[in-house]
């Protein structure tokens, strides 16, 4: 299933995406998208529906973050080595955890505002996983089966406040809308192999990233599993895996997001988010 909430911002109903790419109105059969619904049981009732017997969303209605009453979003850095190259930072040896605040999400097609004085707004396109049951030191092989579905996401960053203003990344984090995410959660069903999936993102047209999720250092299963023994993961905790080479940070000279400017990102079955970039 691929499982939306759309509407006007702070009104936002429950969907899903039908086989004709329609959004159907899911608010008839349960009050949200939030971690109770991602519990197993739960998803088995909505598979159950006959999605022609939900009514249609007009086309054109804003789709809101995919999921509502996030829990902890947990982010990992460096995760692929073409990006740690870029960053001139050594190959990670072993996952580097930070955290952005719930206050940062928003819709796949929001508005990104930069922070009043921002400089060095750079983009990150990442695979985010959605936990579904509760994870505590989970072995790898196990790892999975607690992810109810993924996500496209931007780990936005302001890199003045994440590098040069001391303390931890979380502060150049978690500005208002620096987590968008969407436009769907496609639950693990629809992605049998989360691995191997192709990213792109474009900023004004020009492409800046295009790689593949199979280029992690750690897999999706294996950052589950560190992850849960450093912390228990909760149904509605997310998880974003990191980013590949092509940041602005990277560049040479380092290039990054003005007012006016235009984001184009994608994961292959995930989705695609458009923003305008804006001053605040």
């Amino acid at each position: 299933m691929k499982l939306v909430r759309f509407g006007a911002p702070g009104k936002e109903r429950p969907g899903l995406i039908d086989a004709a790419g329609a959004i159907r109105d899911l608010s008839g059969v349960l009050p949200e998208i939030s971690g109770a619904t991602l519990a197993p049981a739960s998803l088995a009732r909505l598979r159950g529906l006959d999605p022609r017997s939900l009514p249609v969303v007009p086309a054109g209605t804003r789709f809101g973050a995919p999921l509502a009453g996030v829990g902890k979003i947990v982010c990992i850095g460096l995760n692929y080595a073409d990006h740690a190259r870029e960053a001139s930072l050594p190959i990670p040896e072993e996952p580097i955890v930070f955290m952005k605040a719930q206050t940062a999400i928003c819709g796949p097609n929001d508005a990104i505002v930069l922070p009043p004085g921002s400089e060095k707004t750079d983009w990150e396109l990442e695979l985010v996983l959605a936990i579904g049951t509760t994870a505590r030191r989970v072995a790898v092989g196990d790892a999975l089966n607690h992810v109810a579905g993924y996500m496209t996401g931007l780990d936005l960053s302001e890199r003045y406040w994440q590098l040069e203003r001391g303390g931890q990344w979380t502060k150049g984090k978690s500005f208002d809308t620096f987590a968008p995410i969407g436009p769907w959660l496609a639950t693990a069903d629809e992605l049998a192999t989360p691995g191997e999936l192709a990213m792109r993102l474009a900023v004004n047209g020009e492409r800046m990233q295009d790689s593949h999720t199979a280029n992690m250092i750690f897999s999706p299963a294996q950052i589950i599993s560190y992850v849960s023994g450093l912390m228990t993961l909760q149904p509605g905790d997310l998880i974003f895996t990191g980013t590949p080479a092509g940041v602005g940070m990277g560049m040479q000279p380092p290039r990054y997001l003005r007012a006016g400017d235009r984001i184009d990102a994608a994961i292959a079955g995930l989705g695609e988010q458009q923003h305008t970039v804006i001053a605040d």
